[in-house]
């Protein structure tokens, strides 16, 4: 008689503990603790082994085949049906499971049934083994308010169906209460979903309808800090996005699941089955002319299709007011100022002029700012100590150069040129502008002290 592995290995066990039992190493009551079995089967196994030895400690079940087992060349025939006709092939995928058992109990007069089928394929190395489904989920109802929660994801999409292999990403913004799309932008897949795009798409949102209580995202590398992959986000260290909704006191939602973003994936398979038709109705085939559909026609459309009215008819955004968007929705990095009076960023060195009431910025704990229009500037507290271009160069001396009444780095003005201002006066008609005798500004009073605000705090006299 034959049996199977795991009936072999079940009663090598079974003997090695009721060996120890019956050579007083351990109690009975433990037997059936290890076996996992009740005290009455161990008396059982113990009289079987007695009477047959090793041979009774076997699991009969394991060796008498079932009544219902499917006869072994049925078995082969499904296999050999579905490896010849019905599999993959070719590239092409093949009949999924359910199609396959259909159409074998259909034209071929297989008897057997679906879990069978799904099982013997699976153990045959035909078709793979899906993940068991989830737990079960609940529906979480809409907010109520229009602006209390905001959905922000990216979809990484052949969006122009005219040029196809050029994958761009669609930022798209949903409103949780009322559906509404909010922004929708497309981007090159260069950029992707990086800090910059996200910001500015908050910008928007921002500027066009306030503050909103709450922005929902996925655990993408923007939003969130993760140590190690797969393992649980670092709420502590704060990414960019993160440090800029948390001054603007916006609440900042991850999603741990697909499931958990079904409203904004469902948006996105919305989004893809209709954008990608109308921008090829359209005959679009450049990036700028995409967000020009969207931004005047596609968005219209939408909203006037799919969004349903608040359950709160009261809005929850709250208006900007004093906050300062460009240095909220910034990259910002701390350094500290070198002997030089220089701050390194990015292989750039950013010269600090001399400031007002300091003899030096060196050692300076200072905070170093990259807006979305390229700019960078350099802080220290609430003060500016420079702003800079893209490629270091500050931008004071331009801002001094259009105060004297033309662009920087137009041409000089010509030798003989028209002037501006009036023709010059003789000397003895010239005004000078008497020099204060003291270094604050201000002439002292014969008593020592200061005039008040009434009187001039330099005096003109015409040389005659």
């Amino acid at each position: 008689m034959t049996y199977t592995q795991a009936a072999v290995e079940r009663a090598m066990k079974v003997h090695e503990v009721l060996m120890q039992a019956l050579n007083g190493r351990q109690p009975w009551i433990h037997v059936a603790e290890v076996l996992g079995v009740s005290a009455r089967t161990v008396r059982r196994l113990r009289a079987r082994y007695e009477k047959h030895g090793f041979t009774g400690l076997y699991d009969h079940r394991h060796h008498t085949p079932s009544p219902r087992a499917v006869p072994l060349a049925e078995v082969q025939r499904l296999l050999h049906l579905y490896r010849d006709r019905y599999g993959p092939r070719d590239g092409h995928p093949g009949f999924n499971v359910r199609h396959f058992y259909h159409i074998a109990r259909r034209a071929h007069g297989v008897t057997v049934s679906y879990s069978f089928v799904k099982k013997a394929l699976q153990s045959a190395g035909l078709v793979p083994k899906h993940r068991a489904r989830g737990r079960h989920r609940r529906r979480r109802p809409p907010r109520p308010c229009f602006g209390e929660l905001l959905h922000l994801d990216g979809s990484r999409h052949v969006w122009l169906a005219l040029v196809p292999g050029l994958l761009l990403t669609l930022i798209a913004v949903v409103d949780d209460a009322t559906k509404r799309l909010l922004y929708a932008q497309l981007v090159a897949d260069g950029e992707g979903e990086g800090t910059a795009v996200v910001m500015a798409a908050l910008r928007e949102v921002l500027e066009t309808y306030g503050i909103p209580g709450a922005l929902y995202t996925d655990r993408a590398g923007w939003a969130v800090h993760t140590p190690t992959s797969g393992g649980a986000p670092d709420r502590t260290k704060l990414t960019q996005v993160a440090r800029a909704l948390a001054r603007l006191g916006v609440e900042h939602i991850l999603g741990f699941s697909p499931q958990a973003r079904g409203r904004s994936e469902r948006a996105n398979g919305t989004l893809q089955g209709r954008v990608v038709n109308e921008l090829r109705v359209a005959e679009i085939r450049t990036v700028a002319a995409a967000n020009r559909y969207l931004r005047e026609r596609f968005l219209p459309d939408y909203n006037a299709t799919f969004t349903v009215p608040p359950t709160d008819p009261a809005s929850a955004f709250v208006p900007i007011g004093t906050a300062d968007l460009e240095q909220i929705l910034c990259h910002e990095e701390e350094r500290v100022v070198a002997r030089d009076n220089t701050v390194s960023l990015d292989g750039l060195h950013l010269q600090i002029d001399k400031q007002r009431g300091r003899r030096s910025c060196v050692g300076l704990r200072v905070l170093t700012r990259r807006h979305l229009d390229g700019r960078l500037s350099i802080w220290w507290g609430p003060r500016c100590l420079g702003v800079y271009d893209a490629t270091g160069r500050p931008l004071r001396k331009a801002e001094k150069a259009s105060r004297r009444g033309y662009q920087h780095g137009a041409p000089p003005r010509e030798r003989g040129a028209t002037r501006l201002v009036g023709p010059r006066l003789p000397a003895h008609r010239r005004l000078r502008t008497e020099k204060p005798p003291n270094a604050r500004g201000a002439p002292r009073s014969p008593g020592g002290r200061r005039p008040t605000e009434r009187s001039a705090t330099a005096r003109q006299v015409a040389w005659r």
